[in-house]
């Protein structure tokens, strides 16, 4: 997607000029504070002032910067962040007692510390921010192999990722992600940290900088640059140099000389998976200079390769299926960050709740879903449950307490479209205009593998600059608006698991409201070719062949969300968002059915996994029931299954509490194999079990 709308580079000459230039429209807040990073906060900039001041984003260059408040380290598991910080008046080396330049060094560390020391789930009301270092828990990050690309859907994975006990790794804290372990002699320049959406990289990264900023721990560096690539991406069709990218994202550059060797610079790029430059790890462009001037691109490719500023430290995150984008030879250490073990998930809702009772019913309640129990790997699906949960059981809902994915996201959109409702400058948006919208966008950006977009995506959707603000105003917890450089926006879903229910609910409310199969029309908004579906079941059948011939399973999550809104429940649920929707029944029995067939004729154990997880969303635990019987009756290894129980039996593997040593003998038979299958056969039908298992004989 080019992005030519903004123009040719420009300098900047006077900070006060480009201070202006970057001043961003107030954003209109939800009214519950929230305490979890979301995707690329940075661009956010919240007020610095915590009395509620809108000034300019670098107004603190001319005002005298308020003191912050001691810094809290109670969530942390020890006290590594508590020693004493260095001291920044003048005694970090004699090179600053005179040095013209120790200034603007320290109007910068000021101005990270205000920029990362807040963060929020969803977004934080104004004036009311929430400290990282009161709510941040710290996050389970391992050095890993890069090896191959996983093309699962990421749900997928944090399954596999959740059902291995804690193992031997050594966890990296993420001040000491460029510190080789013990035992390791190597030098560490470029660092790759791999997660799926949501996991928590990018407030790891706040931290790491945050720490920083503060004096707490890498005192040995003396400028770090965040450089999101969302914002990068608006930089996209720019000429300039190295040393005239820094002066725009850092105008306190203007006034150092920072890559002139007597500093220590660390540059981090987050989120490699949103990056929409074409980054050409094998041109012949090669850059040494950092005042030569180049396209953005070939000035970050020559960054990660070391021609420019060979000595600087790299940090580059990114989800995982997009991080060969930069070769291996250019990383020096790659690192995962796998999340929230279980206590760690039961450490964030007593932190996130002030009520200890209350916070202990909601793990209960977590705990006795397999399913949403495993998501909590996930801290952004914690704040999305503590915030659904905690709303229904403090006002005694009399309702059914979310059970499924399905009902929980449902919920969740209910409750921000009623916040919506409360505020007393709400604007005239119709919910069904604005969801079918949304919903339109999120589809048709899912389908392009998309998880940012810009003003001409939604412009596709029907949604225009005007709308877009009301949107991202009234659902700031579904749908934010960013403003990067020269005013340019980036807009986004709080989180992917949010984009893929608004689609699935797009896709049925197309179906309910105009008997539309939005699924089999082509893209493009021009020529579209609609097809009519009959029956909700023969708009099922149609996701999940669609779903199934997904290379990367990118539809998996969305395929649930879909099967879970057709219920009867669910849909009257929707009456709280839509009230003239009239319910459509549908055969569950036609969907079961279908579904257990493409099981059947799946010879992959591995690729029906969803589908189990699908029949959950519906209601239908039938062939699970069957092979558990045989489980705990220990005859499996007797019984004679077919195709479909062998991939009931991985299932039912692969979600018990805890997989951490597989003992396959217990699958073969003594005597004479009932199964007519040998050791081999039954090791590729259990591969998938064997693989998430720390150990197996």
């Amino acid at each position: 997607m080019e992005l030519n709308r903004y123009g040719h580079y420009e300098d900047h000459t006077s900070l006060d000029a480009f201070a202006q230039s970057l001043v961003h429209k107030e954003r209109l807040e939800s009214s519950e504070p929230s305490c979890v990073s979301m995707k690329s906060d940075w661009s956010m900039d919240h007020p610095h002032n915590f009395s509620g001041h809108n000034g300019p984003r670098f107004s603190s260059v001319q005002k005298h910067s308020p003191k912050s408040s001691e810094p809290s380290c109670v969530s942390m598991k020890s006290d590594w962040s508590m020693d004493h910080p260095h001291n920044f008046s003048g005694h970090t080396g004699p090179r600053f007692r005179h040095d013209p330049q120790h200034e603007p060094l320290k109007l910068f560390r000021s101005n990270l510390r205000k920029k990362f020391e807040c963060l929020c789930e969803g977004t934080a009301t104004q004036g009311n921010p929430t400290l990282l270092n009161e709510i941040y828990t710290e996050l389970y990050i391992t050095e890993s192999e890069s090896g191959e690309i996983n093309n699962e859907h990421e749900v997928r994975q944090i399954e596999t990722q959740s059902r291995r006990a804690a193992t031997e790794e050594t966890p990296i804290k993420c001040s000491d992600i460029f510190r080789p372990l013990p035992g390791q002699d190597k030098a560490i320049r470029t660092v790759l940290t791999k997660g799926v959406a949501g996991i928590g990289k990018t407030v790891s990264v706040q931290k790491f900088i945050l720490d920083w900023a503060e004096g707490k721990e890498n005192q040995d560096v003396q400028l770090i640059f965040p450089l999101p690539f969302r914002e990068i991406n608006l930089m996209k069709d720019k000429t300039l140099s190295l040393l005239d990218l820094m002066h725009i994202f850092f105008p306190e550059t203007k006034e150092m000389k920072p890559f002139s060797g007597e500093y220590k610079v660390v540059f981090v790029f987050d989120g490699l998976d949103e990056c929409r430059l074409s980054l050409d790890f094998q041109s012949s462009v090669r850059l040494c200079d950092v005042s030569e001037s180049a396209s953005v691109d070939v000035l970050l490719t020559n960054l990660i390769m070391g021609n420019l500023l060979p000595s600087a430290l790299i940090w580059i995150t990114s989800r995982p299926a997009a991080s060969d984008l930069v070769p291996s030879e250019c990383i020096h250490r790659v690192t995962e960050v796998r999340g929230f073990s279980d206590p760690q998930k039961e450490e964030y809702f007593r932190k996130r709740i002030k009520n200890q009772h209350l916070a202990k019913r909601i793990i209960s309640h977590l705990k006795s879903s397999r399913s949403l129990f495993i998501m909590c790997h996930i801290p952004v699906f914690c704040w999305i449950s503590a915030t659904v949960l905690e709303k229904m059981m403090k006002k005694s809902w009399k309702g059914e307490i979310p059970k499924t994915l399905t009902q929980m996201y449902t919920h969740f959109l209910i409750i921000q479209t009623n916040i919506k409702h409360e505020k007393d400058y709400e604007k005239k948006v119709k919910d069904e205009d604005m969801i079918l919208k949304l919903g339109k966008l999120s589809f048709q950006q899912l389908i392009k593998g998309n998880l940012i977009f810009y003003e001409e995506d939604l412009r596709e959707c029907g949604i225009d600059e005007t709308e877009a603000s009301v949107y991202s105003g009234l659902c700031t917890q579904i749908f934010r608006e960013e403003l990067g450089l020269y005013q340019g926006k980036v807009f986004c879903f709080v989180h992917l698991s949010i984009q893929e229910h608004l689609a699935a609910l797009y896709v049925l409310l197309s179906f309910l409201l105009d008997k539309r199969d939005v699924l089999n029309e082509k893209l493009s908004s021009k020529h579209p070719h609609e097809f009519t579906c009959h029956t909700i079941s023969d708009l099922h059948q149609r996701a999940v062949d669609k779903a199934l011939q997904s290379k990367n399973g990118h539809l998996d999550l969305f395929l649930r969300f879909l099967l879970g809104l057709s219920l009867e429940s669910n849909q009257t649920l929707l009456k709280y968002l839509l009230t003239h929707i009239v319910n459509i029944s549908f055969s569950e029995e036609k969907t079961v059915e279908y579904i257990k067939t493409r099981i059947r004729l799946n010879p992959s154990p591995e690729k029906s996994i969803n589908l189990f997880h699908c029949l959950n969303e519906l209601g239908d635990q039938s062939l699970v029931s069957e092979v558990q019987k045989y489980l705990r009756s220990g005859g499996l290894s007797r019984a004679r299954l077919s195709s479909s129980q062998w991939s009931a039996v991985v299932f039912v593997l692969l979600t018990s509490e805890q997989l951490d040593k597989f003992d396959l003998s217990k699958y073969i038979s003594r005597g004479q194999n009932q199964n007519h299958m040998k050791p081999d056969e039954l090791l590729l039908k259990l591969l998938p079990v064997v693989e998430a298992s720390r150990s197996a004989w």
